[in-house]
């Protein structure tokens, strides 16, 4: 079984739509094995998007990824990165696929109320960011 990492991000917590997400999430065949709310400090945000530290965009993320709370998962299945990626849809809700997380719950490119791992080795390095072993069903 693979695993990856999901994040239900602020504006998603705060339009209350996360339990859709999470019910989402499990119909779509991914079980959820490790799971937690918590606020990102700025300097923990920026940690864990240090890859987008050159990027224009990074101000606005690090703003956008501290303005509430957020729920992270571990999500474990046969081809979990893949069928997770797959379930959010693209990047930009106005043209995610319909049916998408960040088509029914995205407000823009900027605000589209989820994170996924792109890869196994960058959901494992997500994973440890925000959980120990003890914390993850096996």
């Amino acid at each position: 079984m693979e695993r990856t990492f999901s994040m239900i991000k602020p504006e998603a917590v705060i339009n209350k739509v996360s339990g859709k997400i999470i019910t989402a999430i499990e119909e779509h065949g991914l079980k959820i094995i490790a799971q937690k709310m918590l606020q990102l400090s700025k300097e923990q945000a920026c940690c864990f998007y240090a890859a987008h530290r050159d990027k224009a965009f990074f101000n606005e993320l690090i703003n956008n990824i501290t303005a509430g709370p957020v729920i992270v998962q571990v999500l474990s299945g046969d081809n979990a990165v893949e069928d997770y990626r797959s379930l959010m849809g693209a990047a930009n809700p106005a043209s995610a696929e319909e049916g998408s997380l960040r088509k029914l719950y995205g407000i823009s490119i900027e605000k589209n109320a989820v994170h996924g791992s792109d890869c196994a080795q960058t959901a494992e390095r997500e994973i440890a960011f925000f959980f120990n072993q003890l914390e993850i069903m096996s």
